[in-house]
Parts: C-alpha cells; structure tokens; sequence
C-alpha cells in the first residue's frame, strides 16, 4: 500500500486494483475488511494521510468486491466517542450495498444501558447480519439536452412511493410491480401523462434500515425516512440484480416521456437512532464528528429531527458527504432535483436557522446543483423549527400554510377565509410579490404524510391503532370532516357531499398560483382508512388501487381537465387574484397587456357552505363571461356554456372573459 491524496473518498476501483478511503479524525486505528463469496473476511490495516482520511489500495479488487470497515478508537460515550471494532461499518460513500439491513442485538454497541457506571461496549461481532457494501464504478454521466427542464411555474408534481404507485397496477408483468423498471413501464407513464403530470417526486430511494421496534411488530419503514447510505440506491426496489442502472434507465424512459424525476432526500438524520440505537456507520466512524451532541451531556444527541439524532451539516465533512450524494444521483442518475426533508435542521448553525448556512451556502456555488428544482420541507422538531419563507433565494418549498388555509376554508372555519386570497396568489406575503415569486410556494392539500384525499373527507379524527403507538402518532389536527359518518358511508346525500368537497379542493389547488403537488392515488379515490401516519405499512393499505369503484372512477378525468385547462389559461400561473371588493369569496384575476393567453380576465367564486349562493359579475367587465370549471358536476362544462347565476353548495366556479 502507498499513501494517496485524501480524495476522492469511498472506493475507487481502477483497472489494476482499488483505493479506499474513509474520514475519520478521532480513530486510532482502520481496518478494511474484504470478504469473499464465502462470507470469509480478510482484514487490511489502512493509513492515516493527510486531512483525517484513512486510506490503503489493494491490488487485484475490483468492481464486485465486498467490503466494509472496522474503526477502532474510544468507547467513551460521555465525551462522544463510541468506536467499536466488533460492529462491521457500512462505507458513507458505498454506491452499492447488498441487501437490506435487518437488525439484530449483535447491531447495538452498549453491552448493559442500567450499569449506573456508565454502559460497557458490546464486543459480539455485527458482521454475520450486516450487508456489506460493493466496490463499483460511478455510472456514465448523462449526456447534455437529456433533461426536459420544464420551467417550476410549469411543473406539476406528483408524489409517489416506487413501491406503492406500482405494485397493484394490473398492467404491469408481477416482476415488475414495486420496482423501479415498474415505474417506467408504459402504463405507468401513461397515467402519468394522461393526467398531466410533469414531475414525478420519489419518496426516498436510498438505502435505508428499519427500526428495531417496527421489526418486532412485523411492520417495516415503508416510507424509507430513515436512509443509512446516501450514495446507494436501495435494493428494495430492483426488478433486476443491478439497482443503480435499473434506476438510471427508468429515470431515463421518463425524461424521453417529457418527466422529470425529484428525489425526496433525508440529511438531517441517520437511521442510528438515538444514544441506545445500533451502531451501522456514522456512530462507528466519528460520532462526535457526524453528530449534533448534547453539550450538557454528550452521551445524548440533539433531536431536532425527532428520530433520535441529527446530522450535523456545519461539519464539512458532512457537507461535502451531502454535496458529493446530491452530485451523484442527478450526474450518475440524471435527477432533475431533489426535496429535502425536514430541511430547517439543514440550516442550523450554532447561532440559530440561517439562510446562509454552510450547506446551503455549498449546494448554492455549486455548478451542477444549483441549476436543479431545491424544495425545501421548511421546519423541523426543534426550537423555531418554522421557517416557511426562510430558504435561499432560488429554492422553493412545501407550502404547509397552504394546505392548512385551504383544508380549514373548505371544512368551514370562516376565519380562513380571510388568508385565503394570499395563499391562491402564490403566497406573497411569504415569498415576496415580484411576478415569479410563486415559483417559491409549493401548493399541496395532501401529501404521503396525512391523510389521503378521500380519507380527508371521511373522516373527523385519526385511526393509527395499527401503528402499534396507541393512536399517539400522527398529526391530531387534519382540518377533515367526515359529513356525519366516520369512514366509508352508503348514504348517497353524504357521498356526493364528499365527492363535491373532494373536486373543490382539487380546483381550489390547480387554480392557485405556485407549483401545485398531487398525492398518487388521491385520483383514484385511494383510502388508508384513516390511517393519517401509514410509515409502517408495506401493505395494501398503502398502494395504490387501480381499480377505483364507480363512485370514483369520474375523479380521473376530472382531474386531468383540471391541469389541461391550467395549460390552456397562462393567466392561472402568472396572474395574482385578488379580492373582489364587497363581494365575499370572490376573486378576480386581470391580464396584463403583455401576457400571453385567451383571456382578459378569469373571475373565481368559492362557496364553502352546503346551500347555494349567488354569482356577482364585475361591473367594470363587459362581455360574455363563460364557465370553465364548476365542481358541482364531476364532467367538465361545454367550451361555450355561460356564466352560471348561483354556485352550489360546497362548490367552486372560474368563469373566463376573453380578449
């Protein structure tokens, strides 16, 4: 071995052997071990070089080669070390792991938690039930011209599960259903484009470990918040042996459909857990290095995640794991951007939330990032954890006051009324008034984090006792009604009371200015049953059902109206409505002289109430104002219908006046 320059890290193979390199500044000792197809580990002492940077290269390994390390140091929990050679560690940098991580006793580092002394270090070995990772090249960058870029102010996003969207599809070969080679097939994109989809958001697809309760409850993480390799793709989801280029090709298919492809990332925490969770990666490397501690006790982590620990993205090495992740997944990949989850926690610096944080700084001077769609998820757990408006110039971010005004105007709450003109404006009071400040505001009403469109509607309170949590879990304000009846109800006044309130609220969020997100399946009336925290379900409680009943099989088409219509009335994404004076829930929408479109105007009636109400047109306007969306019936109207008088009960009208 001979030392080299302290990057890249990760393995780097080369036609004659293989570099490692691991960070680690407080270890004594690194150890890599390569193992052979019998499980046999052979271990290799690498050198410290320059930078913190362990380092070795071995001649003769290749692509394919397992490995993983061993990192010997302090187990002195109280001043934040807790090295533990007997636990085999995963590669930060692995751009391949062999399967998912099961967790077992031998994974969790303290031997005894009660000794009042202070716990002792576990000395059984992780390595029989640990994956390990796989030497591999990075895959060919995409080529220039492959992306659609489609502009944000005329993206419309879909969230999905890779797993959930596909498993039921009917269309779909059985080898395909929950992959990612699933997701690309035909009829999925042909869903997708029939709608009007133009960008898909993957909830996460980096490798991630369940929790230990979760295993004992025969439950997994579904959702995948709880990611352990920020390079890898999870194996999860591969029809094939090969996930990184069966992620590639179908994020590929979809760019030649016209689809972007977002990634929902998580770097405010790791699947570590908390100070009694198992020792996988980061905890064994450099605890005190990757790590927020507790100063007061750095036994402890800081918990603004509210999983147990928190990253900590002032580190450089943390931010240049994050930056070299993010490069790899839209250069290798060819993302189109990525959300990021509970990203306040990415902002913290020692003096509070800012802007101008080390990651944020990075990822903003970078030349490959800062040219793709960056959503933030603006909050997290911790103190003034809130911070919707907050993010850099250039990003943008779920909207959750949206959703809020939007589900309590239609639920009946009067006060939210008054809110509700800024929220269909693209929220200027949030993002700032210049005419591309909706770009920021990403509009949704729900989200794979709550309730789902029909439940929204059909149910008062939350039902998560299949969480095993004691129904704790989960948002306990959802701003739902349920019309009398908790959960699925044969009464055809109710039903249409629901299906009335489902179409509103899908209008009121394709008319609002902003970038407007779907929930997959809430198209096709998919129910958890009230389940509004389904993290835990990799069941049919969760996927989608293709195969809607009658009742809602005419939300589809209605909801591909919608966004056809968005395309064909410019106005609805540059325009700003505002209230239309002495005429309560009603809002006007003006061309300017130079916008493009048919329209000189587009007038908006909302009626939250059951009985109907009275249409007031502008005075100032003359001309023939004619319908284009009245959620009172699920068919979209005639092109040349005219203005109705009244707007029924739980209803929304947008009239156009042409030039």
């Amino acid at each position: 071995m001979a030392d080299q320059l302290p990057a890249p890290l990760g393995a780097t193979p080369d036609a004659a052997g293989t570099t490692f390199r691991l960070w680690s500044e407080h270890a004594d000792a690194v150890e890599l071990c390569l193992f052979d197809p019998d499980g046999r580990e052979q271990r290799v002492p690498l050198n410290r070089g320059g930078g913190n940077v362990w380092l070795g290269r071995v001649s003769g390994v290749g692509e394919g080669q397992h490995y993983g390390y061993r990192v010997h140091g302090p187990y002195r929990p109280e001043l934040g070390h807790r090295f533990n050679p007997a636990k085999l560690l995963l590669d930060p940098y692995a751009r391949l792991l062999t399967g998912e991580i099961q967790l077992r006793a031998e994974h969790f580092g303290d031997a005894d938690r009660t000794d009042p002394a202070g716990p002792a270090r576990d000395e059984r070995d992780s390595a029989p039930f640990t994956p390990r990772c796989v030497v591999a090249f990075p895959l060919d960058p995409i080529e220039d011209g492959e992306r659609p870029g489609t502009p944000m102010r005329e993206s419309v996003i879909y969230e999905l599960h890779v797993k959930g969207l596909t498993n039921l599809h009917p269309d779909l070969p059985a080898a395909l259903r929950g992959t990612y080679a699933g997701l690309a097939h035909p009829a999925v994109i042909g869903h997708l484009l029939r709608l009007g989809i133009t960008a898909v958001e993957l909830l996460p697809v980096q490798q991630q470990l369940t929790r230990r309760f979760l295993f004992e409850h025969g439950l997994t993480d579904y959702w995948g918040y709880n990611s352990i390799g920020f390079l890898a793709p999870d194996p999860r989801f591969a029809a094939s042996a090969d996930p990184r280029r069966e992620l590639r090709d179908a994020i590929r298919t979809l760019h030649q459909a016209g689809v972007e492809v977002l990634l929902d990332v998580v770097y405010n925490h790791t699947g570590e857990s908390d100070e009694n969770g198992p020792t996988i990666a980061f905890r064994g490397i450099d605890n005190a290095a990757y790590y927020r501690l507790d100063p007061a006790d750095m036994r402890r982590y800081r918990n603004e995640a509210g999983t147990g620990n928190t990253l900590d993205a002032t580190h450089p090495v943390v931010v240049q794991l994050v930056l070299d992740s993010l490069r790899s997944f839209a250069l290798e990949y060819g993302v189109d951007g990525f959300r990021f989850d509970l990203a306040t926690t990415l902002g913290r610096t020692v003096d509070g939330f800012s802007a101008a944080a080390p990651l944020f700084t990075a990822i903003g001077a970078d030349p490959i990032l800062r040219g793709l769609k960056l959503i933030a998820e603006p909050w997290d757990l911790g103190p003034n954890g809130y911070r919707l408006g907050g993010f850099p110039s250039g990003w943008s971010e779920w909207n959750g006051r949206y959703r809020d005004t939007v589900r309590r105007f239609w639920a009946g709450t009067a006060a939210a009324a008054a809110d509700l003109s800024e929220r269909l404006a693209g929220s200027p009071d949030l993002f700032g008034r210049a005419r591309d400040g909706a770009r920021a505001s990403v509009n949704y009403v729900t989200a794979h984090d709550g309730f789902t469109l029909r439940d929204l509607v059909s149910y008062a309170a939350k039902h998560n006792r299949a969480n095993h949590e004691g129904n704790r879990d989960g948002e306990g304000k959802n701003d739902s009604l349920n019309f009398g009846v908790e959960g699925e109800a044969d009464d055809p006044r109710i039903r249409d009371l629901r299906d009335r309130q489902r179409r509103a609220l899908l209008a009121t969020l394709l008319v609002s200015a902003g970038t407007p997100m779907l929930l997959a399946g809430d198209e096709l009336g998919r129910t958890q049953g009230g389940n509004n925290n389904a993290y835990s379900h990799d069941s049919r409680l969760s996927w989608v059902s293709w195969q809607p009943d009658r009742a809602q099989s005419t939300l589809l088409p209605f909801v591909s109206g919608l966004l056809a219509l968005r395309r064909e009335h410019p106005l609805l994404l540059d325009g700003a409505w505002v209230p239309v004076e002495d005429q309560p829930l009603t809002l006007l929408l003006r061309a300017e002289a130079d916008q493009p479109g048919p329209d000189e105007a587009l007038l908006l009636v909302l009626n939250p109430q059951d009985g109907p109400m009275s249409i007031q047109l502008p005075g100032d306007l003359r001309g023939g104002w004619r319908v284009l969306i009245d959620t009172a019936s699920p068919t979209p109207p005639l092109e040349d219908a005219p203005a109705p008088e009244t707007v029924a009960g739980r209803g929304l009208v947008l009239l156009a006046l042409s030039r």
